[in-house]
Parts: structure tokens; sequence; C-alpha cells
């Protein structure tokens, strides 16, 4: 299910044997993504349970399982600025009904992230993936 960019981090995690590379390429993601205008630092698109301040803002295009997502994240902290990246890559621009489809806890297992992430850090990225498929099951028009 994953996406070609989501493919592109697992070779690239493939490639790079040690875990600080790892950390430095995730920070390095996050480091190249646009960070969030004020006007979206709200807390309708605060992610509670993060350790540090996340905010996901969704955008929907069309209507019902078929509409596409995109998203842009932003956070205060480098690292899980990186993971926002990497959960773009995972899921933006699928549909709705797709990202429902997403396995994420095994797609993200790929990348070894769970062992390798403090707790805090790995319920974070539970609560920013949980939002994730909130959002798409409401512009597919399930209850969530």
């Amino acid at each position: 299910m994953a996406r070609e960019t989501f493919e592109e981090i697992v070779e690239t995690f493939d490639f790079l044997d040690d875990w600080e590379d790892r950390y430095r390429h995730v920070i390095d993601m996050g480091k190249a993504m646009q960070p969030l205008e004020d006007a979206f630092r709200v807390p309708a698109t605060k992610v509670e349970g993060c350790a540090s301040q996340v905010w996901l803002v969704p955008q929907i295009e069309g209507q019902g399982p078929q509409a596409v997502l995109t998203f842009r994240g932003d956070s205060d902290a480098m690292i899980v600025r990186g993971l926002i990246a990497v959960l773009v890559a995972l899921y933006s621009g699928l549909s709705v009904s797709e990202v429902l489809k997403v396995d994420a806890p095994a797609e993200l297992a790929r990348l070894g992230l769970h062992d390798h992430l403090s707790a805090q850090r790995s319920n974070g990225l539970r609560a920013m993936v949980e939002r994730i498929r909130e959002t798409a099951a409401a512009a597919a028009g399930q209850v969530s």
C-alpha cells in the first residue's frame, strides 16, 4: 500500500546501517518541509497525545471514498517534524479509502522505528496516525 516516496525512505533506511544516520535522515526530512504558518497552529489542528507540539492540517479533494487526502504538518521538535515527513510520504496523495487500508504499524515497522523511538515518541506517532485515519474516515463518510 505504501507510496513510492515511502518506499524510497525504506530503501534509504536499508542502505543506512547506523541508527544515528537514520535519525539524521529523518531530521533532514523534517527540515526540508515547509513550516506551517501560525494561522494553522491552532487547537483544531493540534494533535493531542504527543510529547511535543504537533499540528496536522489535512486537505481533502473530492468527496466520498475516492476523495484524495493530502496534509501538511509541523512540530516544535525536529525528530517529530521528520516523523511527520515520513507520514506524509506514507499517506499523502492516497484516496481516503486507501488511507484506511494502510497498515501503518506494519509499514512503519519496516523502518524499525518502534524499536528506536522513546515510548513518548511512539505514542505521539500513534496519535498522528490515528488523527490521519479519523480524518480519512470522516471524509469517506464512515464513523471512526
